[in-house]
């Protein structure tokens, strides 16, 4: 339950409190004075967006808050926890920031949360409705959201199966659509992709091969000059013709070093390295000479070689920078020309996959109009019911659930549904489609609301439909914005009542501008508007016995001090008090 929303800085508003408490709270005041500023800061409360004009002028920035006694919400509990916000004494304080700049903040138990995570969390613990909701009523789309609502879980859990079955036959059907349309491409394509495969093919490189066959032809181009190189090396380290070389030379020096060994260590020390250089440079020798003699000119395998390298080159300049790359584009351009010429497959499967879906969507839309047929039936009778208490006895709604039939299509596709052996207009919400009919009058013809209900009986409606479904949730706080709006008379001590009826088990808080309906309140608020002749400033007033007599006479005849009007105020308080759900104290100021 919301225990108390202080306001400060929005519209009018000033700095106000308003306590609330369990039953039916009624707020009062004279036009202009910022009556509906109570509902905008719910709504704010509400995770609702923000308008910066809303905050009063001259001001910083406009601030709501409201605490909320938890009680047996556990869900709600634990929200505010998962948020990082603490429940403090069963009791937890929802805050929003508008700035005069724009910008918006919220908090949950003292956390900082995003505005919508403060949405999330409090939008189950209040239903706002106001005047823009009737007009709301008239459209097809809210009507079918109300019968939803009304048909409980198991309605909604067809409902979503339905959309989200929807959703994926949409992109079933995207898809095929795209292959079909692509099928030229797709062939161009693989046309494109067979021909570069085939080159590939005929050439058939190996990995690498392009770099060995590089060096090849460097090293047979220039196979004399190497082998003139390796014949001069060898010389010079072993001569055939007896002239001085590496190997003598060496030989000598070790020899001259190993003959005065006996007198100094050092110069064995070198004689050994010498002995082991000798020993490399008779391997250098025979390595060098190898060489040599393999180096021979050979113009065909240069040719072939050459040849060769061109055909590797010809796929580098088209597929790949080496041919290791050439080799992965073939590896997967084979894979993708696998997939397009499995186009007809592709498209078989696709179509299978779309009946297959439309089929299950044929069946979910059978149940979810055989269910919003049974729950249209229930909510009629309800909606009539409560019509009857709100002074409209020979009124009856009715609830029509019909489907729009179609011409058996050539191919299926797009919004239309097999159901039942018919052929259907469907969407994202069915195959349904619901529209409210009121006969106002015994005998009279049903007919939809937009065209044969006036706006008193609309308010009313809209009042029925609304206790109707309040019976059917868990949300503990109603607001109600001058629904009203339209009735007088008889007609509104009727919705006086039925709202006291409501507030026996939900907390109600109505803005109105009906002495009929306010004389039924629990708890009377009025906004009292005050000026200094630049600024208005608005604060909430919790009234008395007394002074509630006074503020009735005033909305019954527009004078707070007239006798009759302050005795016909006290006719409607004592004609309402054995139904007020909580008999009021007396209240302080706020």
């Amino acid at each position: 339950m919301l225990e108390e929303l202080r306001i400060s800085q929005l519209g009018v508003i000033d700095s106000s409190t308003l306590e609330l408490g369990p039953g039916l709270t009624v707020i009062t005041g004279e036009t202009g004075a910022g009556k509906t500023m109570v509902v905008t800061a719910l709504g704010l409360l509400l995770g609702g967006r923000a308008d910066s004009g809303a905050v009063r002028t001259g001001a910083r920035q406009a601030r709501v808050e409201g605490l909320v006694a938890t009680g047996s919400l556990a869900g709600f509990r634990q929200a505010v926890e998962d948020s990082g916000g603490e429940v403090e004494d069963d009791h937890v304080v929802l805050a929003r920031n508008v700035a005069a700049q724009g910008r918006s903040r919220a908090w949950v138990g003292g956390a900082s949360v995003p505005v919508t995570t403060l949405g999330e969390i409090a939008e189950p613990l209040v239903a706002v409705h106001g005047q823009s909701d009737q007009h709301r009523l008239l459209k097809a789309g809210a009507q079918r959201a109300s019968l939803d609502r009304f048909g409980g879980e198991s309605l909604a859990a067809t409902a979503t199966a339905y959309a989200e079955l929807w959703a994926e036959l949409a992109a079933t059907e995207r898809t095929l659509a795209e292959v079909v349309g692509s099928a030229r491409e797709r062939a161009r394509e693989a046309d494109q992709l067979r021909f570069g495969l085939g080159e590939v093919e005929a050439v058939d490189p190996l990995p690498g091969e392009d770099a060995e066959l590089a060096a090849e032809e460097t090293r047979l181009g220039f196979a004399d000059t190497l082998r003139v190189a390796a014949e001069t090396a060898r010389e010079a380290l072993s001569s055939e013709e007896g002239g001085p070389d590496a190997l003598a030379t060496t030989s000598a020096a070790r020899q001259a070093l190993d003959g005065v060994r006996e007198h100094d260590a050092t110069a064995g020390e070198l004689a050994d390295r010498l002995a082991e250089l000798n020993h490399l440079l008779v391997d250098v020798a025979g390595d060098v000479a190898s060489y040599a003699s393999s180096l021979e000119t050979d113009p065909a395998r240069l040719a072939a070689v050459s040849e060769r390298r061109a055909a590797l080159t010809a796929l580098t300049r088209k597929y790949g920078e080496t041919i290791d790359e050439v080799l992965s584009w073939a590896e997967d351009g084979s894979k993708r020309l696998l997939d397009l010429e499995d186009t007809g497959g592709r498209i078989s499967e696709l179509e299978q996959r779309r009946d297959r879906i439309r089929g299950e969507l044929g069946a979910l839309a059978s149940t979810l109009s055989a269910q919003r047929t049974e729950a249209a039936t229930r909510l009629a009778a309800a909606v009539s019911d409560e019509l009857t208490s709100l002074a409209m006895p020979h009124a009856t709604v009715t609830i029509a659930v019909t489907q729009h039939e179609t011409p058996r299509p050539e191919t299926p596709a797009g919004p239309q549904l097999e159901v039942d052996g018919r052929w259907v207009r469907a969407s994202s919400h069915g195959v349904d489609e619901v529209e409210f009919l009121l006969a106002a009058n015994t005998g009279a013809e049903a007919r939809a609301l937009h065209k044969g209900a006036s706006g008193g009986e609309l308010s009313r409606v809209m009042l029925a439909l609304e206790v109707s479904l309040a019976e059917t949730g868990s949300v503990p706080t109603f607001v109600f914005d001058e629904v009203d709006a339209g009735v007088g008379g008889k007609a509104a001590i009727e919705v006086g009542r039925r709202l006291a009826a409501l507030a026996r088990g939900s907390q109600v808080l109505v803005v109105t501008h009906l002495p009929q309906v306010a004389a039924y309140a629990d708890r009377h608020v009025v906004v009292h508007k005050s000026s200094d002749g630049s600024v208005t400033t608005s604060g909430l007033v919790t009234l008395d016995e007394t002074e509630r007599e006074r503020e009735l006479s005033r909305m019954l005849a527009g004078v707070e001090d007239s006798d009759s009007a302050r005795a016909h105020a006290r006719e409607l308080l004592q004609a309402a008090a054995p139904e007020r759900a909580c008999l009021p104290g007396r209240r302080g100021r706020g």
